[in-house]
């Protein structure tokens, strides 16, 4: 008599039918599978199982698999019932990704080792204190394309709390109506772009902030709502994306440290001669479609470190006065300028030595090639660096 043959379900040398594996990586994404494939090894450290029409996780079916690490169940048909108890028992579950799935809440039993998870273009309302608690290790967390914020209760204040080493949060594209109080002190990076905040409340850091990049971009916030202590405690804040809201002025009160500030398609009007006096490490400095006729001689005459300054689509009649000395290029097209004055790009002890400028862009404005004073430009290495037409 033969022996009788088992099917080999789960062992380290094979590969279901639906799937590829490549090592320690299983790959069954696109395969239009309604679950998940049996027959995965459970040495597998990377699951791939992307763009299928996965509905439901087997109860305890990755219970087992101690050795994975990066789980990819994007774009499927995943609810919340269709995922509870799932993940609790993968021990080294590092990555786990879940975008684009019909999920309305964040799942409250996640791996301890968890380090990354994302939730993007799901129907999350609500998000609990509780849902962090058992995952206080996560680094990365991306919510954008969601709900939350419609209802005092979807956000509530320090539901984030438990995650002290988190570094990257996304919010991008909620509907939140003010940033977020109580949030770990550890966040470095912090995106917030097309929600409705109108204000940016005192008490979003509540102590000195590790924030280094801060993008409010696509908001409704003006400049009362910027409050003067909005940012108080982010003392090490790099990057601050302001564009696309309704500021009328320059803000103030910014952080010291700021070396990026893009304040594009706002209603600024004029900029004043002390508008950027402090912010001494500046170095890129966005301005474009905004209303700006009138820029103070010297307004950005002290930026000694600013390398890039953007003032295209405004109303400006001539070329600001007193640029700064360490520009690499300024872009003013899609203005109106007329005249370019000679203190423009070649003023000061260094009026006679070269600019450092590369690139000077004056298209789509009005100037009178005729009429224009040489000596405005005697500092440049040659006018290939100036762009009329």
């Amino acid at each position: 008599m033969t022996p009788p043959t088992h099917f080999p379900y789960f062992t380290d040398n094979y590969c279901p039918p639906e799937c590829a594996c490549y090592g320690r990586v299983v790959q069954c994404s696109d395969k239009s599978v309604d679950k998940v494939p049996y027959g995965i090894p459970y040495n597998a450290r990377y699951v791939l199982l992307m763009n299928n029409r996965i509905n439901s996780i087997q109860l305890d079916l990755l219970n087992e698999y101690v050795s994975m690490e990066f789980l990819v169940l994007s774009n499927n048909r995943l609810t919340d019932g269709a995922i509870e108890g799932a993940f609790e028992g993968v021990p080294a579950l590092k990555r786990l990704y879940l975008d684009r799935n019909l999920l309305e809440s964040v799942p409250t039993d996640l791996p301890v080792s968890l380090e990354e998870l994302r939730l993007d273009n799901n129907h999350v309302k609500v998000m609990s204190e509780a849902a962090w608690e058992r995952c206080p290790g996560l680094l990365v967390l991306s919510l954008s394309n969601n709900s939350l914020g419609n209802g005092s209760e979807s956000l509530p204040d320090a539901a984030l709390a438990p995650l002290r080493n988190l570094r990257t949060l996304n919010l991008d594209h909620n509907r939140l109506t003010s940033v977020p109080r109580g949030l770990p002190l550890s966040i470095k990076e912090l995106y917030l772009k097309g929600n409705r905040i109108q204000q940016f409340r005192r008490g979003a850091f509540n102590g000195t902030s590790g924030l280094v990049v801060l993008d409010l971009s696509a908001n409704r916030l003006t400049n009362r709502g910027l409050l003067r202590d909005s940012l108080l405690n982010a003392t090490q804040l790099e990057s601050l994306n302001l564009e696309g809201n309704r500021l009328k002025q320059v803000p103030r009160h910014l952080p010291l440290s700021l070396k990026t500030l893009n304040l594009e398609g706002n209603l600024i009007s004029s900029i004043k001669r002390a508008a950027f006096s402090a912010w001494k490490n500046l170095e890129h400095l966005g301005l474009a479609r905004n209303k700006i006729f009138r820029v103070a001689p010297g307004a950005f005459g002290t930026l000694l470190v600013l390398h890039q300054l953007d003032l295209c689509h405004n109303t400006l009649r001539q070329v600001p006065r007193q640029l700064p000395h360490g520009l690499h290029s300024v872009a003013l097209t899609h203005n109106k300028i007329q005249s370019v004055p000679r203190d423009a790009f070649c003023w000061g002890n260094k009026s006679t030595s070269l600019s450092g400028l590369v690139r000077v862009q004056l298209e789509h404005n009005v100037l009178d090639m005729g009429r224009l004073d040489a000596q405005a430009f005697r500092c440049l290495r040659g006018f290939q660096v100036v762009h009329f037409y």
